[in-house]
């Protein structure tokens, strides 16, 4: 099953974004990828709020969700936009920062509001509170793909085990991870936490990352990686933008699970007293 992962380095101009992606789907496509997948924020990195709010609009209405979903329908190719940021159906006064998967016929098949919103504050002076402008989503996603079942998370996501037992306790194959980390806990927790995940739900983990410094002066890690069941990484990005072409070897979901078979040996463990 041969995917294609897209390492970005996105900006505030969301025309300029949507065309470097239109271009990439089209590449991926041509060289045989059933499926292209995109980091965080894809389509828009801008930390000034004001500024970025002008530009977003809810899904139905959005240009780049159009432009997207068009590319999907002309590469006749499966395309995971990482993530957007859309205004909320649920509250029009804030944002939703949503994964939407593309089908090749250009239908979405699956949308996913990040559920951990990133609020810190790092020992580098860095503070973030993206739950001042976004809503959280409701719960996990499930989507049937060419890969398989795949788990749809966003970035932050990854360090709360319990949403990816709840994807590995419904059998998926993979789980997509788009992210735009930053680079101290890039360095610190990326590689470890990506694999711990692929590892415990014994699936492929997909993580397109952002790379680079951005127009909005912010820096993110890279380091896009794919992540095989048993724990091997398959691809490592670096930094940089770039498209990386991956074949994935789906027999190896088997393998993994008849050596070790923590699907069947897995309790329900009790609430602590």
């Amino acid at each position: 099953m041969r995917i294609a992962v897209h390492q970005m380095n996105s900006g505030i101009d969301i025309a300029g974004n949507v065309e470097t992606m239109s271009k990439a789907i089209i590449e991926a496509a041509s060289s045989g990828a059933r499926m292209y997948f995109a980091p965080e924020m894809s389509v828009l990195l801008d930390r000034q709020r004001d500024r970025a709010r002008l530009q977003i609009q809810p899904e139905s209405e959005s240009p780049a969700v159009a432009a997207l979903s068009a590319a999907a329908r002309n590469a006749g190719i499966w395309v995971h936009a990482g993530s957007v940021p859309v205004i909320s159906e649920q509250d029009p006064g804030r944002l939703a920062n949503r994964s939407l998967l593309f089908d090749s016929s250009g239908q979405i098949a699956a949308r996913y509001d990040k559920m951990h919103l990133f609020d810190v504050d790092l020992a580098t002076g860095e503070s973030w509170r993206e739950s001042s402008a976004y809503i959280g989503g409701a719960g996990p996603v499930l989507a049937d793909t060419p890969l398989g079942l795949l788990g749809l998370t966003i970035c932050y996501d990854m360090r709360f085990p319990d949403l990816y037992s709840r994807l590995a306790r419904s059998g998926v194959d993979a789980l997509a991870v788009p992210a735009a980390f930053t680079v101290p806990t890039g360095k610190a927790h990326w590689h470890t936490l990506l694999r711990a995940r692929a590892i415990e739900a014994e699936a492929f983990v997909i993580a397109a990352a952002q790379s680079g410094k951005h127009a909005d002066g912010r820096e993110t890690y890279g380091h896009s990686l794919v992540v095989d069941p048993w724990g091997e990484v398959l691809l490592d990005m670096g930094e940089g933008e770039n498209l990386a072409i991956v074949d994935l070897p789906l027999e190896r979901i088997a393998e993994v699970r008849a050596q070790i078979p923590v699907h069947l040996n897995r309790r329900d463990i009790p609430p602590l007293p």
